[in-house]
């Protein structure tokens, strides 16, 4: 894989947008449906390689939905809830994370960050005395987005040289002034966990999270490992509009960390969704924390609001969505659950350049929230 073509990928992922019991089985759905043919439509007139779905009721049973092809160069299927790289979907997860440790008074969300990491935030107006952690997990903290600014190297990081990278410009805004989306903000607060827990981060997501309500096809990739483990869609990359399609599925996934590092799949994401909201996760007032929302409709689109680690939106049916999405090398995922037990998730394999592809996108999402 060329480092330029790495490279041309991160500049344009995850810093764009970007349960207890066992799961219901899945049901293969065999109608040409609404979900399923607007899969379709993403594959034939937005041009996917594949599309996959997994879609949950208020009764809890789970539908599945796939198009397109799942490797271009063998023409394999595309596998039924295959594991994608979730990008910053991630990031939902780490702030639930820091929140289950506010919850144990180990983290105060108003404690300034070098409360936890002492002298570690200092740039051209930026400085850890005056972040509060609450501003690290909405985006409001002023702290540039090392994403940006990654070059041609692609190598192994560290998730010091990720805000290294970031701390060489100035900051955005003063803290607590405005939002912006930065995935520094989550390197941040995965350095915080890894400070007051003394465990890496990927421990405690396991152990807080993932064994927690059984995501069985969920993990945070160990260093050095660029593959994914079970059945899944190839990933591509075109590097500009009349390029070819490039496999970029296998790649160091470090340079995401706690931004976006995770893989799952769309059920193991449902599953996520929808404990957090049914408190599973969290108690009463850090959900309530988690769900305190401000406006975030430049990345998110209209009527989103960002709370901690957590997107609401509305929903052409009425109620809102709550999720997060995320974009990564190869891969886009949408969704979310609600409050009153449904849940989606859809992957496509390549990243959306094409603001009409995104919106297609979040409109497949939207009609399976809705029922259809």
């Amino acid at each position: 894989m060329r480092r330029r073509t790495v490279s041309a990928a991160i500049a344009l992922t995850i810093g764009a947008l970007t349960l207890g019991a066992l799961a219901p089985p899945a049901v293969s759905s065999a109608r040409p449906d609404t979900v399923q043919q607007r899969l379709n439509a993403l594959v034939r007139a937005d041009g996917m390689p594949a599309a996959l779905a997994s879609v949950q009721d208020r009764n809890g049973r789970t539908h599945t939905y796939t198009a397109g092809v799942g490797d271009l160069a063998t023409g394999a299927k595309v596998p039924r809830d295959g594991q994608v790289r979730i990008g910053s979907n991630t990031k939902t997860f780490v702030a639930v994370v820091v929140l289950q440790l506010v919850a144990e008074r180990r983290v105060d969300l108003d404690a300034f960050v070098d409360t936890y990491l002492p002298g570690l935030v200092r740039g051209e107006g930026i400085d850890g005395r005056r972040i509060t952690v609450r501003e690290l997990l909405q985006h409001t903290s002023g702290i540039p987005n090392y994403s940006n600014d990654l070059g041609d190297d692609v190598r192994y990081y560290t998730p010091r040289e990720l805000l290294a990278t970031a701390l060489r410009h100035p900051a955005d805004f003063d803290p607590g002034t405005n939002w912006k989306y930065s995935n520094t903000n989550y390197v941040l607060a995965g350095l915080l966990i890894e400070k007051v827990t003394r465990r890496p981060l990927a421990d405690q997501i396991d152990r807080r999270i993932i064994k927690r309500i059984g995501l069985h096809h969920t993990y945070f990739p160990a260093p050095g490992d660029a593959s994914i483990r079970e059945p899944h869609p190839h990933g591509y990359l075109r590097e500009s509009a009349d390029a070819p399609l490039r496999d970029i599925t296998e790649i160091d996934p470090s340079w995401a960390w706690a931004a976006g590092q995770l893989i799952s799949t769309g059920s193991d994401l449902n599953r996520f969704f929808s404990a957090l909201l049914a408190g599973r996760l969290l108690p009463p007032a850090q959900l309530a924390q988690m769900r305190s929302t401000v406006p975030a409709e430049a990345t998110f689109g209209p009527g989103a609001r960002y709370g901690l680690g957590l997107v609401s939106r509305p929903l052409p049916c009425g109620g809102l969505a709550w999720g997060h999405g995320g974009s990564f090398p190869g891969y886009e995922t949408r969704g979310g659950a609600t409050d009153d037990g449904r849940a989606t998730h859809l992957a496509v394999t390549t990243q959306l350049t094409d603001e009409a592809a995104r919106m297609n996108l979040d409109r497949a999402a939207d009609t399976a929230l809705c029922g259809g």
